[in-house]
C-alpha cells in the first residue's frame, strides 16, 4: 500500500508542476492539496535532498521543479519517499538484504513471484513520469 508521505509528495509535485515553473509556497501546495504544512515540509526536505525540487527562502520563496517534469521518474519520486519497491528486500535491486529466515533464494517459494512483482512494478513505475500524472 502506498503510504500518506508518498502519496501528498506525488500530489505535491503534481500541483508544483501546474503552475508552470513558479515558486510556490509550503502554505499554499498544503492549502490547494489538503496536506498538513508540517507533513508537506517533511515531504518537499527529502525530495529536495535527492534534487527533484529546489527551495528559495524568503517572502517569496517556496518550492520549484529542478528538471522538467517529463525527466522526473515515478521510480525516484517511489524510492525518495517509499523507499524500496521491491516488496522483500531479497529481491531489491537498491536495498538489497538476505532473508534471515530463509536458507537459500534460489529454493525459495516466493522468491521467484517477488522477482516478477517488483520487475513489473519496476517497468510501469520507469515508464512514467511527472508529466504523465499533469
Amino acid at each position: 500500500m502506498l503510504s500518506k508521505k508518498t502519496k501528498y509528495g506525488i500530489k505535491a509535485l503534481v500541483y508544483i508542476a501546474k503552475q508552470e515553473a513558479k515558486i510556490i509556497s509550503i502554505r499554499d501546495i498544503a492549502e490547494q492539496e489538503h496536506i498538513s504544512q508540517k507533513f508537506l515540509e517533511s515531504i518537499l526536505l527529502s525530495l529536495k535532498k535527492t534534487g527533484i525540487v529546489g527551495s528559495k527562502k524568503g517572502k517569496t520563496g517556496g518550492y520549484y521543479l529542478l528538471k522538467d517534469p517529463s525527466e522526473i521518474s515515478m521510480t525516484a519520486v517511489m524510492r525518495t519517499l517509499e523507499g524500496p519497491i521491491a516488496m522483500l528486500p531479497c529481491v531489491s535491486l537498491n536495498f538489497y538484504e538476505k532473508c534471515e529466515d530463509c536458507p537459500s533464494e534460489e529454493t525459495c517459494s516466493i522468491h521467484t513471484v517477488m522477482e516478477e512483482l517488483r520487475d513489473a512494478s519496476l517497468s510501469i513505475l520507469n515508464s512514467k513520469s511527472l508529466k504523465d500524472l499533469i
